[in-house]
């Protein structure tokens, strides 16, 4: 084998009440890129020994899946932080986007920066992602707005694979704002997206899924609806940004396509939550701009909790409403503002998240034959992840079997 690790107190995030407790001074055996075996028994680990090319004692450090952000918007260029402090002296968001502030500001910087410049300006994010042990983040376009500036997009997300070790998953997100160019006409630019952008990152293989903003300020029904069936006539999986401001019903939409998930939804109501069980798609939740936009209305939670739909966990890492790249801080936001506990938050990093990217098969669990993505944690517990901000707990991410601690 590959490596071994070895005393190690495991947390495997399997289905059931034993993903969640920590199983003490067990050996996890990996050959190429993938987990071979898990065993607590002295034996094994004795036999095992003799043909491990490298063996890791974790000293009875926690070990968990490697975490997932599963929805980013991590490649961009320009900076907000002067709409941030606009916003707190009391001016209104209006008047920012009338002197060229807002969404279109860090649409026209990513159309002026070079594929290449859009991956060094990742990198420092992404790196912050790594070091709140991720081995598997989602990054989105939906700042180019142009056929050419959203592949441009995709194209540096799936290079910052070269560059860390680390799994990208990509999303095409061209329906993410009315471009300047259509501003009168949102269907003729839905034609584009449906009939140009989605064909053409299809066929080159650059994104892996399709999302839409469907909102009052972004996209109606009809038109997410002709997006979603674009996507499915191509090949794509299907997510939404669905009742983050209001319920238009963009959840039971995506549904109905068989969503992958549907992510913001602090207006879904029992309807919607129904939908989105039946349909098997998780719910992914994003405390971080729900804090950083001061909102109130909170995404329902006991109803998610009773219809027994997936949760996932995510940092919605952006320009404009959500600027952290710490998942651990998510987690911890996610059990102060929405009552989540730390099992709920390390099953929305881990499996859950790995759901709403359909990657469950492979990822976010501690299971024979899974990818070997895991991190290794300076502490026992994995209630620590959720309580703890600040300190760095981490001690080694594993990404398809190589240690990688950046």
């Amino acid at each position: 084998m590959d490596l071994l690790l070895s005393n190690a107190s495991l947390v495997s995030m399997e289905k059931g009440d034993q993903g969640y407790n920590v199983t003490p001074n067990c050996a996890i055996a990996i050959n190429q890129g993938r987990i071979r075996a898990i065993s607590c028994s002295a034996t094994d680990l004795t036999q095992w020994q003799g043909s491990a090319k490298q063996h890791i004692n974790c000293q009875g450090k926690l070990v968990t899946p490697g975490l997932i952000d599963c929805h980013t918007h991590l490649v961009y260029a320009g900076n907000r932080a002067n709409e941030f402090e606009m916003r707190l002296t009391g001016v209104p968001y209006q008047e920012i986007a009338r002197q060229g502030g807002g969404i279109l500001s860090t649409v026209k910087a990513t159309r002026a920066a070079s594929e290449d410049e859009l991956v060094e300006l990742a990198l420092p994010r992404l790196e912050g992602l790594l070091r709140s042990g991720a081995t598997q983040v989602e990054i989105k376009s939906g700042y180019g707005l142009t056929l050419d500036d959203e592949l441009k997009m995709l194209r540096a997300a799936k290079q910052l694979e070269q560059h860390r070790r680390v799994k990208v998953s990509t999303t095409l997100l061209a329906a993410h704002a009315l471009p300047p160019e259509y501003r009168d006409d949102a269907d003729s630019y839905i034609d584009l997206v449906c009939q140009t952008i989605i064909p053409a990152a299809a066929e080159e293989k650059l994104a892996d899924a399709v999302d839409v903003f469907c909102e009052g300020i972004g996209f109606d029904i009809a038109q997410t609806e002709r997006v979603f069936a674009a996507a499915k006539q191509y090949g794509l999986n299907i997510k939404g940004h669905t009742e983050q401001l209001s319920n238009l019903g963009g959840s039971a939409l995506a549904a109905r396509y068989g969503a992958l998930s549907v992510d913001h939804i602090e207006y879904l109501d029992a309807q919607g939550v129904s939908a989105i069980a039946d349909a098997g798609t998780v719910a992914t939740l994003l405390p971080g701009a729900f804090y950083f936009l001061r909102e109130t209305q909170k995404p329902p939670i006991e109803l998610l909790r009773n219809q027994q739909v997936p949760m996932a966990l995510s940092t919605d890492l952006n320009p404009g409403t959500s600027p952290f790249a710490d998942l651990r801080l998510m987690m911890n936001m996610a059990s102060t503002l929405f009552g989540l506990t730390p099992e709920e938050n390390l099953r929305g990093v881990t499996c859950h998240a790995a759901k709403a990217l359909g990657t469950a098969q492979r990822t976010g669990q501690l299971k024979n034959g899974y990818d070997a993505d895991l991190a290794i944690w300076n502490t026992s517990h994995p209630a620590d992840l959720s309580y703890q901000v600040g300190t760095s707990l981490l001690s080694q991410r594993i990404v398809d079997g190589v240690m990688c601690h950046d």
